[in-house]
């Protein structure tokens, strides 16, 4: 383990870095609009420059995982930054739709990269309560910048269309303070014995299916954790996508101002992942999940209902409020429940299903809205929110480990 000081330095370091996996897309919303203008192509067109690099981490992040497993998270959290920057800033001088969206393809890459490697990092650099703390501030960073970058990316887009292009470029010097300042890791080390020694690995691989499914049959809890981060990004993207529409139906239609709702969802996230390390002295993280959950159902019910603009700020608080306590224990989750040996692979399966659970959102619960309108979303919102949180009740309530 290294020294206190190098550890805190290394903690600042990744907690950047996990705002850059938000920024990926965040960065960008203000600005499509322009983007449709400058490249001639449909909204949807547009669109695609956000979305494309969700589908790539989506695809690639089981291969970083298998990678970080073979030779350990900081060559590829380093190169990841580097790709990052190449990638995201390739917009400053591209002008043209299919290159620009190749762009995002190598963005997605470096995005998948620096995910997967600042969770594999926080497991094997820190122990314990240090461990929980390092996860609630990155869930923390990561509802920061949320709430940041869209505000940032307004602000560039304003000086001109592809000015917020040019922020992605941040990654380049703090790629550089990484290889600086993050230590080597056990896997690191172990990886290079192994490679100095000419052996290898003799199994399916560390990214193999065989693996994960026997992983999964002798610990079935595991697959469960994922579905609660999928389905926590489901939810979390009924408020990104379906929350504006319902703002202008009650007269908030400037985008500063729904802004400031996306902004305040994201400040309570901050804020309860802050705490998230001091909160488990007195509680366990399924209760933490379980507080969540009612807090969402009582959000969404709540959302159902209010008519005012002052009204409209408290379903997504209460929504931040428990993004910060399901974020951090997802991860804590399968530091426990994942293979010492297999940490990048089954950290990775994190990311594909977030990604997922928020590529799905729009298509799941944009169904509803033809039948019932964006009440009916926050309804069906609020009814999986409220299933949920009976079965975990339940299921605490009976004394299964979880």
């Amino acid at each position: 383990m290294a020294a206190a000081t190098q550890l805190r330095r290394s903690l600042w370091v990744l907690v950047a870095a996990a705002t850059l996996t938000v920024m990926a897309g965040a960065i960008l919303g203000p600005i499509v609009p322009q983007i449709q203008r400058e490249l001639g192509v449909s909204g949807s067109a547009a669109g695609l420059i956000i979305t494309t690099h969700g589908g790539v981490i989506v695809l690639a992040s089981p291969l970083v995982g298998a990678l970080v497993d073979r030779i350990g998270p900081r060559r590829p959290f380093v190169g990841g930054l580097l790709v990052y920057a190449l990638g995201g800033g390739a917009g400053l001088v591209v002008d043209s739709f299919y290159p620009l969206l190749a762009s995002r393809v190598v963005l997605g890459l470096g995005t998948a990269a620096v995910y997967t490697s600042v969770t594999v990092l926080i497991y094997e650099l820190y122990e314990g309560q240090a461990m929980e703390r390092a996860l609630g501030y990155r869930s923390s960073a990561n509802s920061a910048g949320a709430a940041v970058w869209p505000l940032i990316g307004g602000a560039a887009g304003a000086l001109a269309w592809n000015a917020p292009f040019g922020v992605y470029l941040v990654a380049l010097p703090l790629g550089i303070l990484a290889a600086a300042t993050i230590p080597e890791t056990r896997s690191s080390s172990e990886a290079d014995d192994a490679t100095a020694d000419g052996r290898e690995r003799t199994d399916e691989g560390p990214g193999g299916v065989v693996v994960a499914l026997a992983v999964f049959r002798d610990r079935p809890t595991l697959p469960l954790v994922y579905l609660l981060y999928f389905g926590a990004n489901a939810l979390l993207y009924v408020i990104v996508v379906f929350y504006p529409q319902f703002l202008a139906g009650i007269g908030v239609t400037s985008s500063f101002d729904i802004s400031l709702y996306l902004a305040a969802n994201g400040a309570a996230g901050g804020i309860s992942a802050i705490a998230y390390d001091r909160l488990l002295r007195y509680t366990g993280r399924s209760t933490l999940v379980f507080a969540a959950f009612v807090l969402w159902t009582a959000g969404f019910g709540i959302a159902t209902a209010v008519g005012t603009a002052v009204g409209a700020a408290l379903p997504v608080l209460l929504f931040g409020l428990g993004i910060g306590l399901v974020f951090p224990s997802t991860f804590a989750w399968v530091e426990a429940f994942a293979p010492p040996d297999r940490q990048g692979q089954f950290s990775s399966y994190i990311a594909s299903f977030g990604y997922t659970g928020q590529f799905l959102s729009p298509v799941l619960f944009g169904a509803i809205v033809p039948i019932a309108g964006i009440g009916g979303v926050f309804v069906a919102a609020a009814t999986v929110a409220g299933i949920a949180a009976a079965a975990l009740g339940t299921h605490r309530f009976t004394g299964s480990s979880f």
